[in-house]
């Protein structure tokens, strides 16, 4: 299945398809072959060994949910960029609303049991609500990594947990089956986080993380964890706007073994995602090793860019 038929799927829906800002937005998303999480319904029924065509409903339930995601989330954060500054806070609150709304329309009209489609709805439902919870609770600024972690596990783990296990859910899957991919979707939910914000930070110019340093673990890290260049990390991290202070600051990340430590985060989840996909009683193993050798790429490259020499032995071990 292509992208454009995947968005084909959400334009045909009534109401979407005379609605020109839906429209817009579902035009404007972009794509990344295996790392885009609205695929990993697809990945989760070839796994469990359906025909990928039956999980196209979940597959666009999940990409509208990301919409509603977005759209929020740039709200709750102030984004510049938001679609809110275009077009005003409760036009886009309702898009946000809209996408969700298609998405359990989806759902129903997927070609399945009646039992298997309100399982799909209390999981599209679930994946929701923690989402908007955890959304809540970024929001504010968190005072140490307690928060943090609890923050994480609310707000990006449901959404990959769900889309897996509403995948195995339409290709035939055991509830227990779906249970344990959607097991393996949370750790990949945390392991992307932290792959994020340790991204986010190092980049130039500064990301947005650097506006809210403590919902970021690198950030929190340097700005909570006794080092010695706790106060020049505090100062400076303020002035992420000038390149040569954000430069100075970025150096303290290293130095104070933030990098490190959020290295150390990916490591391990890295081991938990390998264990859980290799313990998983699936009929075609490839759709699922491949997404998660795709998730890791990027810790990989990190590794070899500090010397180790075999990465993924080090991810193993």
């Amino acid at each position: 299945m292509s992208f454009d038929e995947l968005k084909s799927y959400i334009r045909n829906l009534e109401v979407v398809s005379s609605w020109p800002q839906m429209l817009a937005l579902v035009e404007r998303m972009g794509h990344r072959e295996t790392l885009s999480v609205w695929e990993h319904p697809l990945s989760a029924c070839r796994a469990v060994g359906g025909v990928e065509s039956t999980a196209f409903p979940a597959a666009a339930a999940v990409l509208c949910s990301v919409i509603s995601i977005h759209l929020v989330d740039d709200m709750l954060d102030e984004d510049p960029r938001g679609e809110h500054l275009r077009i005003g806070i409760g036009p886009a609150a309702n898009l946000a609303l809209a996408f969700q709304a298609a998405g359990h329309l989806l759902l129903e009209r997927a070609a399945a049991p009646a039992g298997v489609r309100a399982a799909l709805q209390e999981s599209f439902a679930r994946m929701s609500l923690a989402t908007c919870y955890g959304q809540g609770l970024d929001a504010r600024e968190l005072a140490n990594e307690q928060e943090y972690w609890r923050t994480v596990e609310a707000k990006t783990p449901p959404l990959f947990a769900e889309a897996l296990r509403m995948g195995a859910l339409l290709g035939g899957a055991p509830a227990e089956t779906a249970a344990r991919l959607a097991r393996l979707g949370h750790v990949l939910g945390l392991f992307i986080q932290v792959n994020d914000d340790l991204t986010d930070v190092l980049e130039t110019p500064a990301r947005a993380d650097w506006r809210r340093r403590s919902n970021n673990l690198a950030l929190l890290y340097a700005m909570t964890a006794a080092h010695a260049g706790r106060e020049d990390f505090l100062r400076l991290s303020l002035r992420f706007d000038d390149p040569e202070a954000l430069a100075a600051a970025q150096r303290i990340l290293f130095r104070c073994g933030a990098v490190s430590y959020c290295t150390l985060k990916l490591v391990e989840f890295s081991r938990e995602l390998q264990e859980i996909a290799a313990g998983l009683p699936l009929r075609d193993p490839e759709p699922v090793e491949r997404l998660v050798t795709a998730h890791l790429r990027p810790l990989h490259q990190l590794l070899e860019r500090v010397g180790v020499e075999d990465p993924a032995t080090l991810a193993l071990c």
